[in-house]
């Protein structure tokens, strides 16, 4: 009887029925400094890089990262640096650090980031880590004194449709997904030692102002807004060509349609002309015949990453306007004063 009312912790991890879903990513503050100065010293230039941690409950803990070397296309240099990341993962794991991977980061420019290689590389990723999320810098915002960190990850549904390439608009109704549906966000919490916290507070009576504090006094953004306003432009013109696409096809299929039932008539009244002749009908559908031949429907993949693209570009370009005009207005009140 206590043999049955005594399990393993191997047994409870195999009848584990439903893993909780992914509430919370908590990051070492130390991490987040490797991360900004990794990301820093290499701009404009996008750098990669390995997050290690634990995996806790509804908690993905990140509690070290190292960066990956500056890819190629060479193959010898990819291999290289499959090598460099696995004898990292053996020296952190020698030194008894924690070296479970749980994702990756990598660095962006005015959050252009929504792109077939991210998906392929969560995909890819998926196949060997139950859950893992991409952390994604922006270095060109640090100037606008905002943490532009963010930690993301497929959604469920949308992972399934990936996985058998479907994304027909049938499907896409019937699953519910929209562009927004694409990736989840999840929030942020950063986690600090009892030593760092009391030596933080410690140092914060003694910092002076910053040069950073002064920037963010600055009136002029146009610089931010051109570059965002260029990108919104490029993405338009992708949208434009992606919808040319189902224009071409939505025109093909009506073309196709009209010769179909056009070929219909014909062979009924010709089969019409057979039956008064007594002569067996034929059929009123013909494989071979190039216009019963289904049109595929293209991907609408690249058109949501496009469409994603553009609201996070609409969203960063009203974000700096909000804050540019807050600082207008404090500028007028000072001078009428």
């Amino acid at each position: 009887m206590a043999n049955t009312a005594t399990r393993s912790f191997l047994q409870v991890a195999v009848t584990e029925e439903a893993t909780p879903p992914l509430r919370v990513v908590q990051i070492e503050g130390l991490v987040i400094l490797k991360i900004i100065k990794h990301c820093k010293e290499f701009s404009p230039a996008l750098v990669t890089g390995q997050l290690l941690g634990l995996d806790v409950g509804s908690v993905l803990e990140v509690t070290n990262c190292f960066p990956f070397p500056i890819r190629e296309e060479d193959e010898e240099v990819e291999a290289e640096g499959a090598n460099y990341q696995l004898e990292m993962m053996r020296c952190l794991r020698e030194v008894n650090v924690d070296n479970n991977t749980v994702g990756w980061y990598q660095s962006t420019m005015f959050g252009s980031f929504q792109t077939v290689e991210l998906i392929e590389t969560f995909m890819n990723y998926q196949e060997n880590i139950r859950r893992c999320v991409c952390i994604i810098y922006d270095p060109s915002r640090a100037n606008q004194g905002v943490l532009a960190l963010k930690a993301l990850k497929l959604s469920d549904t949308f992972m399934e449709l990936y996985r058998t390439n479907n994304f027909k608009g049938e499907k896409l109704r019937e699953k519910n997904l929209s562009f927004v549906d694409i990736f989840e966000e999840i929030p942020i919490k950063v986690s600090n030692s009892a030593l760092i916290s009391a030596f933080m507070t410690e140092l914060e009576a003694d910092i002076p102002v910053t040069q950073c504090d002064y920037d963010r006094l600055h009136l002029s953004t146009s610089p931010i807004l051109e570059r965002n306003v260029e990108f919104l432009i490029e993405c338009m013109d992708d949208l434009s060509m992606e919808q040319q696409k189902f224009q071409f096809y939505y025109r093909n299929l009506s073309r196709q349609e009209a010769q179909k039932q056009a070929w219909l008539q014909k062979r009924r009244a010709e089969n019409v002309a057979r039956k008064n002749a007594g002569e067996e009908p034929l059929p009123e559908e013909d494989p071979t015949n190039p216009i019963f031949k289904p049109i595929p429907e293209p991907s609408r993949l690249d058109s949501f990453l496009v469409t994603n693209q553009i609201a996070n570009y609409c969203n960063q370009i009203n974000g700096v306007a909000g804050q540019s005009f807050s600082r207008l207005y404090l500028m007028k009140a000072l001078h009428e004063k």
